[in-house]
Order: C-alpha cells, then sequence, then structure tokens
C-alpha cells in the first residue's frame, strides 16, 4: 500500500510578528506624546482652565475613609463648587492630589500648586462626590491634612504598560492558542467553522439571524459589523445568550466604562449572571448590585472575614514596642485569605457572564482565569494593543462594532498617521472578510435621515424597518434640513478647539421655532427628546448655557441633551441639530474631516436631523458638497 505524506507549510511567523512590533513603536509614541502632554498640563495650565477641561475638580472637601470591601484604603471627595462640565473621571483612572503652593485674589484662587507624592485611583464617581483607592495610610494622612486640596487626572501610565506587556506576549507566542489566533488574523490561517443547521431566532431580522448562527459557527473569530440603530446590541445579547447553552462561562469587554455597563445591563435584563469587574460609571443600585466589590460584600461568609480585618489592623496598629504578635497575625491572615478565596471562588461560580473593560481584563481579580470565549462589544473605537490584553485569556474572539462611526482616540499626530488608529476589528474584517456579518435593517431613523449615510459608508446597504420608514414628527415635514451659517468662527485653544457664538445663537433660534412649530403642550404630552450636537466642546458648553437662559427652552431643559459627538455615541433623540461650527474664507473644516464622526452625528436622529453650518466652507469637501445636494433633491 502506497503512503502519501502531505506537508502543510507552516505560516511565515514574521509576516504576523513584524506589524505587532511595529504597532508597539506606534503605541510608544503615542506614550510619549499623551506623557508629554500631561507634563505640560500641569505646569502651564491654570486650575481654573482644568476645571473648564473636565480634569481637575478644585477645591474638593475629604470626606470619611474606610477600607472597602476588597481590603483598599478608600476615601470620599466631594466638590465645593459643582460645575455643569463634562469631567473626564470614571472608575479606574490615576487621579493625584494637589494642594496651593501660594494663594491670590479675593476668592481665595490659587494661582500656584504643588502635587503630593501620591497617586490614586478612582473607584466611582456620583455627581459631585468621588471615591478614590489611596496607597498607603501616609497619603490617607497627607490628604486629610491638607488645609485646600485639589485633585485632578494623571498620566495612565498603568494602562500603558499593561498594553506594552500584551503586545510583547503575543510577538514572542509559539506553539500555543495565543500564537494560533495572531497567525489567524493576520490571515496566514484559514479560519475554522462548526457545522450545524442554522438556528432560528423569529424575534430576530434575516441578518440578525444570520450573524447569531455565523458567532455559534466560529471556531476562531467572528465579526458582528453594526451599523446605526441595526440592532448590534440586541444581536450581540442573543449570540452571548446562545453560546451560554454551549458554554459554562464567557468574557465579555468594552473599550470604556460605558459600554461595558450598557451592555452588562442589557444582559442582567435577559436574565444572565453577571459579575461587573470594575465599579460601573452611572451610578444607582441596578449597576451596583452585579459588581464584584458589591457582590463580595453581599456573600454570607464576609462579616465573619471583615472582623479578621479589622482585627488585624487593630493588632498592627496597638501593639506595643517589642511586643511579637507574629504568629497570632499569620494565623488571622491565613484564615482571611481563605475566607477571600472561598468567597471569590463562589461569585465566579455563580457568574455565567464576567464583564470588564479591555485593560480591566488584566485585573488581579482574573488571574488564572480564561474562558472559552471572548466577545468584544465597541471593538471599533478599540486600540488594538488593549484587545490583545483580553484575547491573552480567551481560546476564540468575537468583535462587534462599526468601524464606520468613531474611531479609537489617538493623541499623537504621527502614531495616525502610520496606523495606531487601525483597529483589530477593521484588520480581521480586510484579512478574513469571510467571517464578518453586517447588519442590514435598522430601526431607529426616518428613511430620508438613512439614506446619505447608508450610500456613503455601507454602499446602499442598510435599509429603514417599515416601522420607522416614514415616521415623521409633523406632516409633510422634511426630516432633514441644512440651515446656513456664514457667522464667523473662533479658535480658542488646542483643548476646546473653535467656537461660533453666533452660529450657537442661530442653533438655538432655530430649534425655539420647531418647538413652537410643534407645539410645547404636545411636545411634553408626546415625550419627545432633541439633542444637540457640535464636534467641538466649547461649542457645546457654550450652547449649554444658552439652553439654560433661554425661555422657550428652560421649561423642557430635561428633555434636551447638549454634547460633543464622543458624548453622543451610542445615543439617539427624536429631534437632533448639529452645529458644524466650520466658517472661513479658505474652505478649511479640520478635523470635521473625519467624517466617520459626522456618520455618528447625523444617525443619532429618529424623526428630523437639523444640520447648522457655513455651506460655502464646507462645501469645499467632496462629503459635504454631496450631503447638501442630498438634502436639497429632498
Amino acid at each position: 500500500m502506497k503512503v502519501e505524506i502531505f506537508f502543510v507549510p507552516l505560516p511565515d511567523m514574521q509576516n504576523a510578528i513584524l506589524p505587532l512590533q511595529r504597532l508597539r513603536s506606534l503605541l510608544q509614541m503615542e506614550h510619549d506624546a499623551e506623557r508629554e502632554e500631561y507634563r505640560l498640563q500641569s505646569q502651564q495650565m491654570s486650575l481654573a482652565r482644568k476645571v473648564r477641561r473636565g480634569i481637575c475638580w478644585w477645591p474638593v472637601t475629604v470626606g470619611r475613609s474606610y477600607h472597602n470591601s476588597l481590603n483598599q484604603l478608600v476615601v470620599e471627595l466631594t466638590q465645593d463648587n459643582p460645575q455643569d462640565i463634562d469631567h473626564q473621571f470614571e472608575y479606574g483612572r490615576p487621579v493625584a492630589f494637589f494642594v496651593p503652593g501660594a494663594v491670590s485674589g479675593p476668592k481665595g484662587q490659587a494661582t500656584d500648586y504643588r502635587l503630593l507624592p501620591h497617586t490614586a485611583t478612582v473607584s466611582y464617581v456620583d455627581g459631585d462626590r468621588m471615591v478614590v483607592v489611596l496607597p498607603s495610610t501616609q497619603a490617607l494622612i497627607e490628604v486629610q491634612n491638607a488645609t485646600q486640596l485639589g485633585v485632578q487626572l494623571y498620566f495612565d501610565e498603568t494602562s500603558y504598560r499593561t498594553m506594552f506587556g500584551a503586545l510583547d506576549e503575543v510577538a514572542k507566542a509559539k506553539g500555543n492558542r495565543l500564537a494560533y489566533l495572531r497567525d489567524l488574523f493576520a490571515g496566514q490561517i484559514k479560519p475554522e467553522r462548526f457545522s450545524f443547521r442554522p438556528l432560528s431566532f423569529p424575534w430576530l431580522n434575516v441578518s440578525q439571524q444570520e450573524a447569531v448562527n455565523q458567532v455559534l459557527w466560529a471556531k476562531d473569530v467572528a465579526v458582528v459589523h453594526g451599523p446605526p440603530g441595526t440592532g448590534k446590541t440586541t444581536t450581540l445579547v442573543e449570540a452571548i445568550y446562545e453560546t451560554l447553552h454551549r458554554e459554562t462561562q464567557v468574557l465579555v469587554c468594552a473599550q470604556s466604562n460605558m459600554a461595558v455597563d450598557w451592555i452588562s445591563e442589557r444582559l442582567v435584563d435577559h436574565g444572565v449572571p453577571v459579575l461587573r469587574i470594575g465599579n460601573p460609571t452611572r451610578v444607582n443600585d441596578k449597576m451596583l448590585s452585579f459588581t464584584y466589590e458589591r457582590r463580595f460584600e453581599a456573600h454570607p461568609d464576609y462579616p465573619e472575614l471583615w472582623a479578621l480585618r479589622k482585627t488585624i489592623r487593630q493588632l498592627r496598629e496597638n501593639r506595643k514596642k517589642g511586643e511579637s504578635l507574629h504568629q497570632k497575625l499569620a494565623r488571622l491572615r491565613e484564615r482571611a485569605a481563605e475566607l477571600e478565596m472561598r468567597i471569590h471562588e463562589s461569585l465566579f461560580a455563580e457568574a455565567r457572564v464576567v464583564a470588564c473593560t479591555l485593560v480591566g481584563s488584566a485585573n488581579k481579580i482574573l488571574v488564572g482565569k480564561t474562558f472559552p470565549t471572548l466577545f468584544i462589544d465597541e471593538a471599533a473605537q478599540a486600540l488594538e494593543p488593549a484587545c490583545w490584553i483580553a484575547i491573552r485569556r480567551a481560546h476564540r474572539v468575537i468583535l462587534a462594532g462599526d468601524h464606520q462611526q468613531l474611531p479609537p482616540t489617538v493623541k499623537c499626530y504621527e502614531a495616525q498617521r502610520e496606523g495606531l488608529g487601525v483597529t483589530l476589528m477593521e484588520r480581521i474584517a480586510q484579512n478574513l472578510p469571510s467571517v464578518v456579518s453586517l447588519l442590514r435593517v435598522q430601526y431607529r431613523m426616518h428613511e430620508q435621515i438613512m439614506q446619505f449615510s447608508s450610500q456613503e459608508f455601507y454602499d446602499g446597504t442598510v435599509e429603514a424597518h417599515p416601522s420607522v420608514r416614514h415616521r415623521s414628527i409633523l406632516d409633510f415635514d422634511r426630516p432633514i434640513q441644512w440651515v446656513d451659517s456664514p457667522s464667523p468662527e473662533a479658535f480658542v485653544g488646542e483643548t476646546h478647539g473653535r467656537i461660533n457664538k453666533e452660529e450657537a445663537q442661530l442653533t438655538l433660534q432655530t430649534l425655539e421655532a420647531y418647538v413652537e412649530k410643534i407645539g410645547r403642550e404636545r411636545y411634553l404630552e408626546e415625550n419627545l427628546d432633541v439633542g444637540i450636537i457640535s464636534p467641538y466642546r466649547m461649542q457645546a458648553q457654550y450652547i449649554r448655557s444658552l439652553v439654560k437662559q433661554s425661555e422657550t427652552l428652560r421649561p423642557l431643559r430635561r428633555t434636551i441633551t447638549v454634547q460633543t459627538v464622543d458624548g453622543f455615541q451610542g445615543q439617539e433623540r427624536d429631534i437632533i441639530l448639529i452645529s458644524l461650527v466650520r466658517s472661513n474664507e479658505h474652505g478649511q473644516i479640520g478635523f470635521l474631516g473625519d467624517l466617520r464622526r459626522m456618520n455618528v452625528a447625523m444617525t443619532r436622529a429618529r424623526m428630523k436631523l437639523i444640520i447648522i453650518g457655513h455651506q460655502e466652507t464646507l462645501s469645499h469637501h467632496p462629503f459635504y458638497h454631496r450631503l447638501k445636494e442630498y438634502i436639497d433633491s429632498l
């Protein structure tokens, strides 16, 4: 009998590793740029400006301190002068405390200050109250003894260190699952699939059913591409739910805490036991109830553990000089460690979904944990190095998002130009198009609002569901319109970019007129809501102040949200107004040229979209020229 021997060529590892090494260099450039930005902020930026940017609270009052359920020393801080500013403090971000070095002015404002030598970490923020984890009792003493105290965001060295470590581990991987996924994502291996008949999910549309089945068939990787309003989260939740019929536990991650909260809440509503690692962005009882910390302290063994920890601290603090308590402390610590492990294992045994941010998947709580499947939501907003942090814990990977919406934030222009902003989801979609499922039916927008986005970004493949296709507020109303705004823009610095005050006033006048046209009583009866979006932070803040002053809009303030494009990601409103700001004789539009941001802004509207911008300036760009022509053709 003749025996045939087949040699399967091994993929060229260097073709997969070299891009990772290049990616590491780009990440180093981003690290250096962000660290330099922080240095300049610390040395040159005034406190008032830091407060306006949302990176500083000044002054703050120090509240109670205690050890939380994870045995971390924490302290509560409260803003003395709360301001209506979108701050950037959230769970996991490092912060530094500072005290004034000199005080001047009638209000005692600090004009010079010095940082305290200890950094802390945000545990959670609720309104004007923040809880931070301190590194030591000495840090607590210094914070409590400060006569005036402020807190500001600190350079996040830990996240970068974690991303660098993940890239290094992936590049060095040999002969294991991580190496296989690395080579697969580089397009060197054909992805494998299970083969079974497709399952039916009658409550989903055809493209959503296809996407769920693609997830279930995938042995290695699948991508769910969800354009605006197409039910990406609904599809992903269904895919997770079905996966849990086959697997005991899965890991669900996203780039931001807000995205993790959103998918976690949907899973809890679906009846799935979720264990949330880290504290939620929106602090409420429902969200807190499935966090690791809250579940830990609700465990029946926790009172005994708390008593043991208290005894250990008291023995340390009160022991007399020369007194040996080594053996007693050792016994107490051993019993405490035993209880901690028992509670920890119990919480993970009960959870079907473990949810955290991508960087949060490196949390010591997850040491030694691996998962059959990792789901990454909003994968198109995550830097590739951050994705690899979580992928190290998984056997297969499911990514969901839309690379035609908001990209990852990259501060270094050169790193962005060289490709740091290209996400893992984009790379997989390009190298392995067979694993991508596009959701094609949207349930949010009037057909005419949706159509331009569908043509420009999705090859005309997205269509409106009949339930929303012709939905409008007023009969014979135009769902989308452009209001010309020739008012001049003004530059207000790199931080906030630009502002156009006359256009802001025109935006408010346009909204006031439309509300009057609807009728305020009907507006309130039908629970209509409004979103005002500007790409520029200062413009959004200025419009927010105008809304407060408007006699027409002041009674409706709870229904009106004013935000930047980034702040509106994942949201929708009945009426959307977009203030584009740019107006100059040179036709310069700056980062309005990142068309994905405009795609996000336009697709937040359900029934009415009003674009306010200088037609002549913006029409220099082919995209905005086509947009104006499209609106005029309706």
